[in-house]
């Protein structure tokens, strides 16, 4: 366990005791059982990425919050230090790596991050949340999957959909792709 999956737990079990949850509580919430969640919270074990965007739901935050903690109101963001966040380990199948554009912080408006997707890379399922999905395509081949309909974007091309709408995405070519990815109101 990487100590950025242990500190997943670690700010899991703050957050929910700040909220005066208890670990049963929490784990209603969610949909999970209360041993699951304690050894997410442990580090024992990592939630799948819907698992985790119901943990942040239930803990009136984004998925976000609980990987980054800023202290400072930092308004850039260096390339080659940019906090990155491996999504694969959050669940099944290859690598989606997320990788923060702008510091995180609990009032922003909007998230943006670079999707790193190996190929065949995929979301684990489809998703919906409040707000609007903006993004751009850097390089390689994206399919976007919006309420059964089927997009194939490539270097250039751009999209925006009201989040509200199930979405999902992989990448269905031999290289690796990057989406310049923007949420309102912050959803991972």
């Amino acid at each position: 366990m990487s100590e950025s999956e242990n500190s997943l737990g670690v700010r899991i079990r703050h957050r929910r005791t700040m909220k005066g949850m208890r670990l049963a509580d929490l784990a209603e919430a969610v949909g999970c059982s209360e041993s699951m969640l304690s050894k997410i919270e442990h580090g024992k074990a990592n939630p799948s990425l819907k698992s985790l965007h119901r943990i942040a739901r239930a803990l009136d935050v984004s998925a976000s919050a609980l990987f980054y903690q800023s202290e400072e109101e930092d308004c850039i963001a260096r390339a080659g230090s940019r906090p990155m966040m491996n999504v694969s380990t959050l669940r099944s199948g290859k690598d989606i790596v997320l990788e923060a554009l702008a510091p995180h912080a609990p009032d922003r408006l909007l998230q943006a991050n670079i999707h790193i997707i190996q190929p065949g890379g995929h979301t684990d399922g489809e998703y919906q949340h409040e707000g609007e999905d903006l993004g751009y395509v850097l390089e390689g081949q994206l399919e976007l999957f919006l309420e059964g309909n089927t997009y194939h974007l490539g270097p250039g091309d751009s999209f925006l959909f009201r989040s509200e709408r199930k979405h999902s995405y992989r990448n269905p070519g031999k290289s690796v792709t990057r989406v310049i990815w923007v949420n309102t109101p912050p959803s991972f």
